[in-house]
Order: C-alpha cells, then structure tokens, then sequence
C-alpha cells in the first residue's frame, strides 16, 4: 500500500471529516487535560492555604519555577514529537513517523530523572534563587524535597499526553491526567486535612498523583495504535531529535519564559514588598495564587490550541489550507469567548476567589485584588498569542513560534516590570502586566494575518 495520505485511514479524520467535529473530539480531551493538569498545583493551594496559611501559599508559589520546568521539557518533546509525528503522516512518511514518537517519549525519561538530581543537589540555593523569604524557605525545602521524586512522572504524563493524542486517543490523555488529579484531591483532603501533614502531606498527595498518572502514560505509549514503535524508535537519534527540538521549542520557550519572569516576579516582589505596607512575603503569596487561577484560563486557550494542532499539522502537510484556516478560526473564537469571561469575573469577584484559598490580612486581601484588577486587566487579550504560537509550531515554522512564545514573558513583561517599581514602587509590576498582554495580542494579530496571505499565495499556485 502506498503511503500517501490519501491512502492511510488518518486523512479520513483529519483530513475529511468536519473539522467542527475535530475539534470537539480533539479540543474538548485536551482542555480537560491541561485543566486537570492546573488544578495539581491549585489544589494544593486551597488545602495548605487552609490549613497552613498564606505562608504556605507562598511556598508553594516559591516551588512553581519547578513545575515550569517539568512542563517547559514536556512540552518541548511532547508537542514537538506529536507535531513532527502528525506532519510525517500528512505527508505520508509513515516509515520516519515513529522515530519522533519513540525519541520523544526517551528524552521525556532522561530529562526527568536530570531534573530531579538537581533539584536534589541544589534544592537551597534554588529556592533561595526563586525568592524565597527566610520563613517560608522551610516550608518550601520541606515541599520541593518530596515532589522532585515525581519530575519524571510529571514529565511523560504532560508530555507522553500530546503523544497519545497525536495517536488518535485524545480522550485517554484526558484520563491520564484526570486520574492523578482525582488522587491528588483525595489524597490531599487525607494527608492534609484528616491526617495533618501539612506541606509533607500535600507533596505526598502529589507525587502519588503523578506517578499513577505516569504509569498509564507509558501503557498507552507502549501500545501505540497508528503506528509501531519499537526499540529502534526509541534510541535517541540525532536527526529527529534535533528536528522535535527545533518544532517544540516556542512552547518550551513560553513555559522557560513563564518561569524566567516568576523567578524575577518572586524576586521583585519580596525586594518591593519590603518598601511598602505589604511586607515580603505577602506579595509572593497572592501573586501564586492568582497567576494560578489565571492558568485556568491559559490552559482551556491552551488546550484550544493543542485539540486543533494535529488537525492544523496534517492539512498543512497535505496542503488544505482551507480546512487550517478553519480550525484557526474555530480555536480563536472559542478561546475569545473564555478569556472575556474570565476577565469579568476578575474584574467583578476579585475578593470572593481570593478567599477560597484561605483566610489573611487586610493588606493581603487588598493587594490580591488590585493584583486582579490591574495586572490582568488585558486577560481578555491572552487567547491570542498561545494559539497563534502554536499554530507557527504546528505547521513546522518554529523560529515564528518560537519569537512569538518570547513576546508577552520576555520582551514585553520583564522590561516594564523591572523598570516601571523604579519610580512606582510595587504598583510598577503589576502595571507591567497589562502593558504585556496589550503588545504580545497586537503582534500575534499581525504575524498570523501575514502568516494567511502566504498561505492563500500557496494555495492560488496549487489551482
């Protein structure tokens, strides 16, 4: 049997079927996914900050970078292996298809297990890097000591999921992390609440969570269905590596930029902080809880953008460009609805979110919601640029994505937010959000409409 497209039972789906259809099968999985993925970190939020305080919250924002970097390498060979995976078989490269699978998933283990020997050996100088206030550095070491033992779990469940829904199975993505999520919680009101563990309790719940979920992952992944993955495809090779690097890298580079701009953030908060009524360790304990609420909004814009990049990978590689630009439209319009909503509702209920995460002080009320207020005033901007990032990655135009993933986080966000506290004090870096957002919507606007006149050129040429 030939290997063209037209030829393989895949163009069937992405490459004929409704793409409405498409990305309700695909999106709706993958929202799921990155929701449950957020409410990891949210969930220990709610039981430590009830339970320990706002200094708890503050240690587990102090560990976040962590997390960052966990998702920053998932992302890197799970997006960019499922990206490369779907472009080979909309080309009809079957045969290369695997390779990008099975190096994927072998990076995923041995970037883990790297990250976790750091973590281990430098785990004060770390946290004392991210910000850290001297009482709340117990509270952290005592949690990052424990969840660094799940850094390769984490990795192949986040990654190993763009994997499997590259591989037609969207809805066992969402299983696998809807499973470590379930555990998480239970074990979480267990540990912490019933047993009163504390930080010690909500770590264990954690790495519990994410080594189930992980294992799952690598049962889907050893019975890959479209194609067959088999030793050879698992031993690094340097072509298909280095080709799902160059993909991946602008959501490595957003997630390594998120976690660049919270470490300077945890910094400039606590140095800020001290000048001001909040103290230092406020600051830091309200901006993760709130930077942790808005990543329920990135991650449904996200998983947006993840549900339509194997519908938008295989029609670019067999060149049908009309149904891209469809599903383009179908993830933009979507994820304009939720970032719009959500920014009522931060605008509206800033006091009422807070409190769910546990009780505090006036000032640490008063800085949360002009936290919401103001730095999340352009939130209703933010479906822009992660969609159209992923949307450069996944027609294989990584340099575009990856320039654009850098706007909001390095170019627009950390300039501002390190020059504007100069003269304004605290209030410059909450400013400097929506200043960021404004600029990185405008250049995704732009880039992307260039982006479809090429495209329509392309397709002009093929008539």
């Amino acid at each position: 049997m030939s290997n063209t497209p037209e030829n393989n039972p895949r163009s069937e789906l992405l490459g004929n079927a409704p793409v409405t259809s498409l990305m309700i099968k695909f999106a709706v999985p993958s929202i799921i996914a990155m929701l449950v993925g957020a409410l990891y970190n949210i969930v220990d939020q709610l039981f430590i900050g009830n339970a320990v305080g706002q200094l708890g919250n503050a240690a587990t924002n102090i560990a976040f970078p962590l997390t960052t970097s966990c998702l920053s390498l998932a992302l890197l060979f799970g997006i960019g292996g499922a990206s490369c995976f779907n472009l080979s078989m909309g080309r009809g490269e079957r045969d290369k298809a695997p390779y990008f699978v099975g190096n994927a998933i072998t990076m995923m283990l041995i970037c883990g297990i790297v990250l976790l020997v750091v973590t281990k050996l430098f785990l004060t100088p770390l946290l004392i890097l991210f910000g850290s206030p001297a009482d709340v550095l117990p509270m952290a070491q005592e949690y990052v000591g424990i969840t660094a033992w799940g850094f390769p779990f984490m990795i192949i469940t986040t990654g190993g999921g763009h994997l499997i829904r590259a591989d037609g199975s969207p809805r066992m993505t969402m299983v696998c992390n809807l499973l470590g999520a379930v555990i998480n919680t239970a074990l979480d009101a267990v540990f912490v609440l019933g047993l009163g563990w504390g930080m010690s309790g909500a770590a264990y719940a954690t790495i519990i969570g994410q080594i189930i979920s992980g294992s799952v992952a690598i049962l889907c992944l050893a019975r890959y269905k479209t194609v067959h993955v088999g030793i050879k495809h698992l031993i690094p090779n340097r072509r298909y590596t280095l080709k799902t690097i160059a993909v991946g890298m602008a959501s490595f580079f957003n997630q390594l930029a998120m976690m660049i701009v919270q470490i300077v953030m945890n910094n400039l908060l606590r140095h800020y902080g001290a000048l001001s009524v909040y103290g230092e360790s406020v600051p830091i304990a309200v901006s993760g809880i709130i930077m942790k609420i808005n990543q329920i909004t990135f991650s449904i814009v996200i998983g947006l953008g993840q549900g339509a990049q194997p519908i938008i990978s295989f029609n670019y590689g067999a060149r049908k460009y009309e149904r891209v630009r469809k599903a383009f439209r179908a993830a933009i319009s979507v994820g304009a609805s939720v970032a719009v909503t959500a920014f009522i509702l931060f605008q509206l209920f800033p006091r009422e979110i807070i409190s769910i995460f546990g009780s505090g002080t006036g000032e640490y009320f008063e800085f949360g919601m002009k936290f919401f207020r103001v730095f999340l005033f352009f939130t209703w901007l933010n479906c822009l640029q992660p969609i159209c990032s992923m949307f450069f990655t996944s027609i294989g135009k990584a340099i575009k994505g990856a320039f654009l993933s850098l706007t909001r986080q390095i170019l627009f966000l950390l300039p501002p937010m390190i020059l504007l506290p100069i003269t304004m004090g605290i209030d410059g870096i909450l400013w400097s959000g929506p200043i960021a957002d404004l600029l990185s919507g405008i250049t995704a606007v732009i880039l992307s409409a260039w982006e479809f006149r090429i495209m329509r050129k392309q397709e002009n040429n093929l008539k």
